[in-house]
């Protein structure tokens, strides 16, 4: 197992965290940036940092307008990116957009590869995933799936129509681009299960019927509820193969909690080293607050779970690389990523006092972002389940 950084990605990670400290963190209390996202001149405008830096889509292949980064790459360079919330928009890498593209440059055909891939790798355009939706629809269990696909006629080649509704939809507002999940059990021209649909947003039967309020506000276009009503798809917006959805989903997903987890360690990093530092000015009761053990303990702990994530991060990226499913692997480093960024950044507010409550520092906007993680992409509870799962059948990874 090779865990060594060649010089090259030494260079892009110092590259990228130049260009966070002392271009994306100044923006950082930009008014642009609302309770549902940035706007979209303000993501614009921060997508033209990234570009004008060389450091757009360092995820996707050179072919495509990426830099072309393995997994391993991505867990140095994304961990640097997330330094700042903003930063993974600004090098065009946050969700949902960066799973998209992963996706479709996995399963996509060429022609929709330009159509759709280059414009998301170029940051010219953005797009969401509508999968989940209200109970009892799909939710943590796919299979759950209420959304429909019907052929609209029995003749071959005929287009597909889409009813149902999506739920938490990332990025819907503002998105060109729609990947939308449903059924097609009653397919006369295919096998039953699964499809993704690729579509314009504009396409006649898409409705957007509100925006969620959430805890978090840094995902471009916040999160929405999606009605699709009488949509009508051609075949040739079919991604991959008629009925197998719920695999392209997997192939989507085990990356894409990964890549959270980088992105999310370096925001908790940037949480410990906020609450450092003020532990090495702040004085209380005749030392520095750091030299009280309650505090000082925060810190160890805080130091230990840092490594421990940036450790399984960097293991599953290394499974990923050498072209294993990595299910298992990404559920683990899901279960633990989560939880002790959220310790981390938790520890951290705790040190910081009252100071830890306001929007003085970022920590408490930190701290809003980083409580979802634990939820979406599978909560701890499903991943718990599928990796105990795991492990009575075959006895696990050791």
């Amino acid at each position: 197992m090779d865990f060594s950084v060649p010089a090259e990605l030494v260079a892009l990670k110092e590259r990228t965290e130049d260009f966070v400290r002392e271009q994306i963190i100044p923006l950082e209390n930009d008014r642009r940036l609302h309770a549902h996202g940035p706007s979209e001149d303000f993501r614009d405008a921060l997508v033209a940092l990234g570009r004008r830096a060389g450091l757009l889509s360092p995820h996707v292949g050179t072919e495509w307008g990426g830099l072309g980064l393995d997994h391993r790459g991505k867990a140095v360079v994304f961990e640097a990116a997330g330094y700042s919330p903003l930063g993974p928009i600004a090098m065009n890498c946050f969700a949902p957009d960066e799973a998209n593209m992963h996706l479709l440059e996995q399963v996509a055909e060429e022609r929709q590869k330009e159509e759709w891939l280059r414009p998301l790798a170029a940051g010219d355009i953005r797009s969401c995933f509508m999968m989940t939706e209200p109970a009892p629809g799909a939710g943590a269990d796919p299979s759950m799936l209420l959304t429909t696909a019907r052929r609209a006629s029995n003749a071959p080649g005929s287009d597909f129509v889409i009813d149902g509704t999506k739920w938490l939809i990332t990025g819907a507002v503002g998105a060109d681009l729609a990947i939308i999940m449903a059924k097609n059990e009653s397919d006369p021209l295919g096998p039953a299960g699964a499809t993704m649909f690729l579509t314009p947003m504009s396409a006649p039967g898409i409705h957007i019927e509100r925006v969620l309020d959430t805890l978090d506000q840094y995902m471009s276009g916040g999160h929405a509820v999606v009605r699709l009503d009488g949509l009508r798809v051609p075949e040739s917006a079919v991604l991959g193969r008629v009925g197998e959805g719920f695999r392209y989903a997997q192939a989507r997903l085990a990356p894409a909690r990964l890549t959270h987890c980088m992105r999310w360690l370096g925001a908790a990093r940037r949480a410990h080293d906020i609450a450092t530092d003020y532990a090495r000015r702040r004085t209380a009761f005749g030392k520095p607050l750091g030299e009280h053990e309650g505090v000082g303990f925060m810190l160890a702990d805080n130091e230990m779970d840092l490594h421990t994530s940036r450790l399984v991060i960097w293991h599953t990226a290394w499974v990923l690389d050498n072209g294993e499913r990595g299910r298992h692997e990404s559920s683990i480093a899901k279960v633990i990523c989560s939880e002790a960024i959220w310790r981390v950044v938790d520890r951290s507010m705790q040190i910081l006092g009252g100071l830890g409550i306001t929007d003085d520092t970022i920590v408490a906007r930190i701290f809003r972002e980083v409580r979802p993680f634990r939820i979406y992409d599978g909560p701890s509870e499903v991943h718990r389940w599928s990796i105990a799962q795991r492990v009575l059948r075959t006895g696990g990874t050791s």
